[in-house]
């Protein structure tokens, strides 16, 4: 999804008229690379969104409000000193690159009106977000980079700002027929669209394949000949003119935003496409989903981090627990070791190294040989073997017990990873986390005593092709809530013998297509999502018991039915409520 120099020039006009003549009531800094400028323009506050994160640069109106960190960052408090109350005297593009210059009208040391400059520089890694004095020197930036970073420019604080250097190509908003002729003349024969996307500045290879699909009459991959040339360099330099701004939001194959655009594609299905108000409103809803996932991911990476660490735990734990068991196994040559010493105590010598005798238990009296301690008498030999028998019996007892516990916790920590892929919102993430306090596995953090207890998250909803409801766990305190406040007639299913939520199909007597479907959730909500003729199990509610003590999840169930499924992503996507 990238925002390409035309995009973002159609964002800075849209900008430019709302936010020209406002004044900065408010600053604040939500992440590391994205600060949220409240301005007061045309009657009304807007929230200007700037960000410089490597996989989501923007700038747009924003319509939710942020919360700040308690601790405003240095940065924050900066532009706070250097813009506050400032007025916006204009929001600018440079040439078609991805570069926004928002010019300010503030006060300096002494009190005097002086411009400042608040440039958001959008380049993959390279983003930054960079305030300039009136004298031209970066005061500050969100990201510094010296010489170790990059041996092309410096952006540190007291160095004078220099743009980033600009690319060899064709400025769209200047550039005139003669010039983009001179530049294709050498590139017949190539692909039209890589030819345009070679010579014009800011246009993505998305935008460029469009282009080519309107000049050469319907065909995307169309080759650049001697016979389009012209048309097609006229038709560029119309570009900003034929393309008005018509802000639109491209959507995938299940209505899902995929990209923005400030105007309709041609070469793209009409109904994957939606008109909408403003280019700030396409780049938020576009942005939305993808930042949440990222924020998401971004918090949820410690938690994974310690799952992982707690399975490998688990897994070393069992490989060592398996190899006593081996140990413990031969407990009975023990036992038959002592038994036999003590029905031939004659037969053995005092102080002997050893003992040869018979095996009784061998139908054919085998000799056996017995090792001995020479310090014991044969009795106290004797004596010896039975406890040590003892011992590897209790042992075997205790470590049955310890075996089964470690696959119980290696099972639950599989199955909080399980949940932790799930997780749509901060607040799963926060109920995965309280239960493993409660549990005992992490330490209850300063910031979790003093938060106030969140409304419980809810599970995901989805509705049948025959239209019943069907609802899906996403952690084990919404598998526990999911199951246990459903009616006792219906329909409760889960992955058997593997992690997964807990699914709950609202009907007492399902027809065959809903139970499939509802068995298919449950498969691609589990450990098997990439696996095919997944088994799941289903069964009435009221046969689905949690035992006493039992973990957060863990449930035993009986008088159930198995179905075999293949997780298919698409279908839960076309069988998902939207909000």
């Amino acid at each position: 999804m990238p925002v390409d120099g035309i995009t973002l020039g159609a964002l800075a006009r849209e900008l430019d008229g709302l936010l020209r003549g406002g004044r900065v009531e408010k600053l604040q800094q939500p992440e590391r690379d994205e600060v949220l400028l409240t301005i007061r323009a045309g009657g009304e506050n807007r929230r200007l969104l700037l960000s410089c994160s490597p996989n989501a640069g923007r700038a747009l109106l924003q319509k939710a409000a942020v919360q700040s960190p308690n601790s405003p960052p240095q940065f924050c408090m900066l532009l706070r000193k250097h813009l506050g109350s400032a007025r916006v005297l204009g929001v600018e593009q440079e040439g078609a690159d991805r570069v926004l210059t928002f010019r300010f009208e503030a006060l300096n040391d002494l009190g005097d009106p002086c411009e400042k400059r608040l440039v958001l520089e959008i380049m993959g890694r390279h983003s930054n977000l960079i305030l300039v004095s009136e004298m031209g020197r970066i005061v500050d930036a969100a990201r510094h980079v010296g010489l170790s970073q990059s041996r092309v420019r410096e952006v540190l604080p007291g160095f004078p700002y220099e743009p980033a250097p600009a690319q060899a190509k064709l400025n769209p908003y200047l550039a005139a027929a003669n010039e983009y002729s001179v530049a294709f003349l050498p590139l017949v024969g190539q692909k039209m669209h890589k030819a345009i996307a070679q010579v014009v500045s800011g246009i993505s290879p998305q935008l460029a394949k469009e282009l080519a699909f309107r000049f050469s009459g319907g065909n995307s991959e169309a080759e650049l000949g001697f016979d389009l040339v012209p048309g097609l360099c006229e038709g560029l330099e119309r570009l900003l003119t034929d393309l008005r701004a018509a802000p639109t939001l491209l959507l995938d194959e299940f209505g899902e935003p995929l990209d923005f655009t400030p105007f309709p594609y041609l070469s793209r299905a009409a109904e994957r496409q939606r008109a909408m108000e403003s280019m700030s409103e396409a780049a938020e809803t576009c942005f939305f989903l993808r930042q949440r996932r990222e924020r998401l991911n971004q918090r949820a990476a410690n938690l994974r981090r310690y799952l992982q660490n707690q399975l490998e735990r688990c897994e070393k734990k069992r490989a060592l627990q398996l190899e006593t068991a081996k140990e413990v196994e031969s407990r009975d040559e023990l036992r038959k070791k002592g038994e036999l010493l003590t029905a031939q105590l004659y037969a053995v010598e005092r102080g002997a190294p050893y003992a040869e005798l018979s095996d009784y238990y061998d139908e054919n009296m085998a000799t056996i040989r017995i090792d001995l301690n020479p310090a014991l008498s044969p009795a106290e030999n004797a004596q010896r073997y039975f406890k040590q028998y003892a011992k590897m019996r209790s042992a075997a007892e205790l470590l049955s017990g310890q075996i089964d516990e470690n696959g119980r916790e290696l099972s639950y920590f599989e199955g909080q990873l399980v949940n932790l892929e799930n997780c749509e919102t901060i607040e799963e993430l926060a109920e995965i986390r309280l239960e493993l306090e409660r549990e005992g596995y992490l330490k209850p953090s300063e910031k979790a005593r003093q938060k106030k207890q969140d409304a419980p998250s809810r599970p995901l909803e989805f509705r049948s092709s025959a239209g019943i409801p069907i609802f899906v766990g996403k952690n084990n305190l919404q598998n526990d809530r999911l199951t246990f406040s459903a009616g006792p007639d219906e329909t409760w299913l889960h992955v058997k013998d593997r992690p997964g939520s807990h699914v709950i199909l609202r009907s007492t007597r399902p027809d065959r297509q809903s139970l499939l479907e509802a068995a298919s959730l449950a498969a691609y909500f589990s450990r098997s999502r990439l696996s095919a003729n997944v088994p799941v199990d289903h069964c009435a509610r009221k046969f689905v018991k949690k035992p006493s003590g039992a973990k957060p999840g863990y449930v035993i169930y009986s008088n159930q039915s198995t179905l075999f499924v293949t997780p298919e992503e698409s279908l839960a996507k076309r069988l998902a409520i939207k909000e």
